[in-house]
């Protein structure tokens, strides 16, 4: 049950995260001489950073500590 509130809970990071994505390239990328993004491309950028570092974190979870 807590992992469908679980997801629930990420969807605004999400949104959050993907806006400060599209924020923070637009102040880095003049000076490295990048075209700006849209936030529909931050988005994109964003979703595949999830889905590669998602497996990463679970993995990481999963592993016993002493």
């Amino acid at each position: 049950m807590f992992g469908y509130f679980s997801i629930l809970a990420a969807i605004p990071g999400f949104f959050l995260s993907s806006w400060f994505l599209m924020l923070l390239w637009g102040v880095f990328a003049p000076d490295l001489g990048w075209p700006t993004i849209s936030y529909v491309t931050a988005m994109l950028i964003n979703i595949t950073l999830w889905l590669a570092v998602a497996p990463l974190a679970a993995a990481g979870k999963r592993v016993k500590r002493n």
